[in-house]
């Protein structure tokens, strides 16, 4: 058999320009929008207060920097003068101002992270209610809204508030420099007089203007040339996520690929992945190349530039050696003010990148929100809940639908699956639910569940009733086994007795020991050991109206039929609904719902298309 890893075509854009012409906007606005409610919050106390430590801390440093500039004149000043008794007493000066710089800087770092955590921890539980709430999580995934919200949430946050700080502190930190570092360099360069047509020019503080003028020039020039890595940084971080969950769902699905022999499948889609990562990895190298040698050469030049610029004034005998070195730390103090953008835009592209991330997460969940609230208002398929427990479950003039994402518009559209029916279901009937695979049988029960908006009709269920619905394949958190059996509670909410029986009635008596053992039991448990445990957890909860989603595909005939009769002894007055394509099933069950086709269904449509399938819904006795 080749090993030759044959072409896989990975859906997604390549790179587009259009793409990264829209994720370089820098949306200021909606940027902003994600920034200030944390400083409107509850915790905006605790937050103001490490931030105000945090600007004074900044504020020390700078006045710091000021004793530095004025040391450097006296310093080089006794050098010149060879005054050695000077020389030590600014030598032990020098060793004051370096430990309280030392001290205030280790303090501003050590508060400037607390912060960023504490921020970082408000907007993460914020991102994480707005996605789980109104089940934005289940309707983006089904729309596909948008990519990677893990990355979004765990990494584009952290990125987000750690630059939105540094940024901030950083300008902030410059703003304060510039306003004290301004005057004295205005003061100690003094004026220069310029001969131009004959005339003769004064230009006071002109060391000023000159720091002025080149950090402008350097800060224009390193934006048109790092813009685009904006949207590349974007990009960037988008292929990243989706290599890493390839590789995660390689792992889930470690065995089957292996009984396939599916990794030269794999290894290709990896691979042409991966290429995507290199091939916008070559284009960030590109400009990166160019910013850095735009700010490397802006930052090399501005060592020599305040020295030249001096000079004639020193070997003129205006100024002494002191002032000169003096001016040079002046104007190097002004120059880095005025740089911050030079210095600071790769920081800024990246910062940027995960801003523009987080604004398209948070809009798809908004989207997913108002479609919530949408069909909420107009009870396109209204769940309620009758006053009486055992009043049954009523179904009237119920259709399913399938969405169908519009282009352009958050609006999603609605094909048709199942024709209007109407159902009574019994406090403790047992009913089968069959027909074609794709028919909208796991759907019916997304309805009666209420967390499926598509379609129209009424679905009565009673009111305070314990449900119970267990898919084909159960959701098991990683954690204990005894945290994966009584899951949505925690394993300590049942005594360890109850588990252990409920595991060996299920026939699992060999993980009985295991309880307290943590793992991804979703990857140790074969499908039908974890098809057992979710019947054990059934037997665990003592639901009234049980929902079977071809929850006995993975186990043998003998096993499943154990399993629906120790569902039937256990649970003698519990309303049994189930999904399957076995016969033997229906043996556990008195009544039959039957999806058919609808005459005509499956044909084409005026252009040639093969028109959507609709079926309906017969009931049987």
């Amino acid at each position: 058999m080749s090993t030759t890893p044959t072409s896989v075509t990975v859906p997604g854009p390549a790179v587009p320009a259009r793409a990264l012409k829209i994720q370089s906007r820098l949306r200021m606005a909606a940027t902003w929008a994600l920034i200030k409610p944390y400083w409107k919050s509850d915790d905006r106390k605790a937050g103001l207060g490490l931030l105000s430590l945090v600007v004074a801390l900044n504020l020390g440093i700078v006045y710091i920097n000021v004793l530095l500039t004025e040391w450097n004149r006296v310093f080089y000043n006794a050098l010149e003068q060879h005054d050695f008794a000077s020389f030590k007493v600014l030598l032990l000066r020098f060793s004051w101002i370096a430990a309280f710089f030392i001290v205030a800087a280790i303090s501003r770092q050590y508060y400037t992270m607390m912060l960023q955590m504490r921020w970082r921890t408000w907007m993460t539980g914020r991102f994480m209610d707005h996605w789980l709430d109104h089940q934005a999580y289940y309707r983006i995934e089904q729309t596909h809204a948008t990519d990677n919200p893990d990355q979004r949430i765990a990494d584009d946050l952290r990125q987000f508030t750690d630059g939105a700080l540094s940024l901030s502190l950083g300008l902030l930190n410059s703003v304060v420099t510039l306003a004290s570092f301004v005057s004295i360099l205005w003061t100690v360069s003094g004026p220069i007089s310029i001969a131009l047509g004959g005339s003769e020019f004064v230009i006071p503080g002109y060391m000023v203007w000159f720091a002025v003028g080149y950090a402008v020039v350097g800060s224009l020039v390193a934006h048109l040339v790092g813009r685009p890595l904006i949207g590349l940084n974007f990009q960037q971080e988008q292929y990243e996520a989706d290599f890493r969950f390839t590789l995660v769902r390689l792992r889930e699905n470690s065995e089957p690929v292996a009984l396939y022999r599916g990794e030269p499948t794999e290894q290709a889609g990896l691979r042409a992945r991966f290429d995507r990562i290199r091939a916008n990895w070559n284009q960030l190298m590109r400009y990166t190349r160019r910013l850095t040698f735009v700010s490397s050469g802006y930052a090399q030049f501005a060592i020599i530039f305040p020295i030249l610029v001096a000079a004639p004034r020193y070997f003129a005998g205006k100024m002494t050696l002191g002032g000169l070195m003096q001016t040079s730390s002046a104007f190097g103090q002004v120059q880095g003010a005025l740089s911050w953008f030079v210095d600071s835009y790769a920081t800024l592209v990246g910062w940027k990148a995960a801003a523009n991330r987080l604004i398209d997460f948070q809009e798809a969940i908004r989207v997913a929100e108002r479609q919530d609230l949408q069909h909420q208002a107009t009870r396109d398929i209204e769940v309620e809940h009758s006053g009486k427990p055992d009043a049954g479950i009523s179904i009237d003039g119920l259709a399913l639908a399938l969405p169908v994402r519009q282009a352009r518009s958050e609006a999603v559209g609605q094909r048709p699956l199942v024709a209007p029916f109407s159902l009574s279901v019994a406090p403790g009937e047992r009913w089968l639910v069959s027909g074609p695979s794709g028919c909208g049988k796991s759907v019916l029960f997304r309805a009666l569940a209420g967390i499926w908006p598509y379609g129209h009709g009424t679905v009565t269920m009673p009111a305070d009733a314990r449900t119970l619905f267990l898919p084909q394949r159960s959701y098991l958190p990683i954690g204990t086994l005894a945290d994966a059996l009584a899951y949505p509670d925690a394993g300590t909410a049942h005594p360890s007795e109850a588990l252990q029986v409920v595991l060996r009635q299920a026939r699992l008596a060999q993980l009985v020991g295991q309880l307290d053992v943590f793992d991804n039991w979703s990857l140790r448990l074969s499908p039908g050991e974890q098809q057992r445990l979710a019947f054990a957890r059934a037997l665990l909860q003592k639901p009234q109206y049980l929902f079977l989603d071809e929850a006995t595909s993975a186990l043998d005939e003998e096993t499943e039929s154990a399993m629906y009769r120790l569902m039937v002894e256990a649970l003698p007055d519990a309303t049994i609904i189930s999904i399957a394509h076995r016969s033997t099933v229906a043996a556990f069950h008195g009544r039959r719902l039957r999806y058919v086709p609808e005459d005509g269904a499956g044909g084409q449509d005026g252009q040639g298309e093969v028109a959507a399938v609709s079926y309906r819904v017969v009931c049987e006795a």
